[in-house]
């Protein structure tokens, strides 16, 4: 038998546990079994990018790089592989061209290889310079689709696409179904037109919130995806990705085989299931199982861990249904963007205000003003011209690319930090996020940052989740429709 073995990109750094536990497993619970992990034979691990960034410094008292160079230590020849929100960086608002570049370059001297590069909106003016850059630094660069269902989303569309992100210098393409909206058929389709008239090879990504997800990465396999992601089984399946142990086992023996070993993966497995339960248990969701309500409102697996971090926090859990509900509606009056950061915390956020004043876009956020402004990008469709109405009154849109409106930020960056800053790392670190920054560089300076070895321990339980049942006074909810029915979506989907 040929073979053509399956990679397999593990999250359990990086998306898993921003998926499920709110980023905020430490480089102290990743260390001790990151040699184990190194002898795995992993296509790449995504331990960076993302939500990862500023929690470090925000919540867990890291300085972000030192993550990298600390597993780097210890994992030496794995492929580290980071998410990168194209112009926002790791961060939630367009930064100037020269902080995209110094990040690149500072990324691939500290150890990251692979790029997934994206756009919320899948405007891919906002992905060509820091494709650039990686590409210039030596870096691989995934040119990366969001997925998503709408009435002006499709496969010809998606294909499209792929072939845009070929022309400006991807080396692989990747498919992020951050939603888990991808049934299996539909990724099977898609990666097999992707293979055909794009000719790179693809990673596919998804989240198993809507129970699907193993069927979804068999499909894709089988259609010829190159790489699909994975989450070791004790920090898989819910909101993160399906378990690697599954997958390895689905294609043993088969053309496809991994040739992972089940053993070293139920050893890694039994390691972050005390990570979870002595480490995090502060931060368990108490949503679990499949939720097939995801096709209707669309929302990824890390947006559901923050809605019902808002709604606990605002002492409102049991309008966790309403604020479900209003998603759908506040992402259609928006265009229709794929939900992913930052888009999906500004539809989120949107929709709990909406719920918790009693009026539609009586408050909007100023996330939701710029976005209106096209600040962020280009929509995928019309915005509601009543909202636009409501957020910026006459103002005018931009037409162009967004980044274009930002001066240079690095010397500025540099001058304000000062001292403070004790290396060009330190000066991003400030440049994208300030205020945690200069906190996490105070403490320190006073030497109250616990070593990067130690983990952090969050040992107190979570406030159950009760948004997640249906309150026994709850007032009525209307259910909203798809915008167009899933199978119309599916058929259009399948016939482009």
């Amino acid at each position: 038998m040929s073979r053509n073995p399956l990679g397999i990109t593990d999250t359990i750094l990086r998306d898993a546990h921003q998926s499920l536990l709110a980023t905020r497993m430490s480089t102290g619970s990743m260390l001790p079994i990151a040699a184990k992990l190194e002898q795995v034979g992993y296509h790449s691990l995504e331990m960076w990018g993302g939500a990862t960034f500023d929690s470090a410094m925000r919540f867990l008292q890291e300085d972000p790089w030192e993550r990298i160079r600390a597993l780097r230590s210890v994992a030496h020849t794995t492929p580290f592989q980071m998410l990168l929100r194209g112009q926002n960086i790791v961060g939630y608002k367009h930064y100037p061209d020269d902080i995209v570049d110094k990040f690149c370059e500072l990324a691939v001297k500290d150890g990251i290889n692979i790029f997934r590069i994206f756009d919320a909106l899948n405007d891919t003016r906002n992905m060509a310079y820091a494709m650039q850059a990686v590409k210039k630094y030596g870096g691989h660069v995934q040119g990366t689709i969001c997925y998503t269902i709408s009435p002006v989303h499709s496969l010809d569309a998606f294909v499209a696409l792929g072939k845009e992100l070929k022309e400006m210098g991807s080396d692989s393409i990747c498919v992020k179904d951050m939603a888990a909206l991808c049934t299996p058929y539909a990724a099977y389709e898609l990666v097999s037109r992707l293979k055909a008239d794009v000719g790179l090879p693809v990673q596919f990504h998804t989240h198993d919130t809507s129970g699907f997800s193993v069927a979804t990465l068999v499909k894709a396999a089988e259609a010829g995806a190159d790489v699909v992601d994975t989450a070791i089984s004790s920090m898989a399946s819910g909101s993160a990705q399906p378990p690697t142990e599954s997958i390895v086992a689905t294609f043993q023996g088969t053309e496809r085989d991994t040739g992972l070993s089940l053993p070293l993966l139920a050893e890694i497995a039994a390691y972050f299931t005390k990570v979870r339960t002595e480490h995090l248990a502060q931060f368990e969701t108490g949503l679990s199982g499949a939720d097939v309500r995801v096709l209707i409102y669309q929302i990824p697996g890390g947006m559901l861990s923050n809605l019902v971090s808002q709604l606990r926090q605002q002492g409102a859990e049991n309008r966790y249904e309403e604020v479900l509900a209003e998603v759908p509606r506040v992402r259609e009056d928006m265009g229709y963007p794929p939900l992913v950061t930052p888009t999906s915390q500004i539809v989120g956020t949107q929709a709990v205000v909406n719920v918790l004043t009693g009026e539609r876009y009586k408050i909007i956020s100023k996330e939701v003003k710029d976005y209106c402004l096209g600040l962020y990008g280009r929509a995928p469709a019309p915005l509601n011209p009543d909202l636009v109405k409501k957020a910026i009154g006459d103002e005018k849109p931009i037409a162009g690319r967004p980044a274009d409106l930002l001066e240079p930020g690095f010397e500025k960056a540099k001058a304000e930090v000062g001292d403070l800053a004790h290396s060009e790392e330190d000066i991003i670190s400030y440049a994208l996020f300030p205020q945690q920054a200069l906190e996490f560089f105070r403490l320190r300076q006073e030497g109250k940052v616990p070593p990067i070895t130690e983990p952090r321990v969050f040992k107190k339980p979570a406030t159950p989740v009760v948004a997640a049942e249906k309150p026994k006074a709850a007032p009525a909810i209307v259910r909203p429709r798809p915008a167009v029915p899933l199978w119309r979506v599916a058929n259009r989907l399948r016939n482009g």
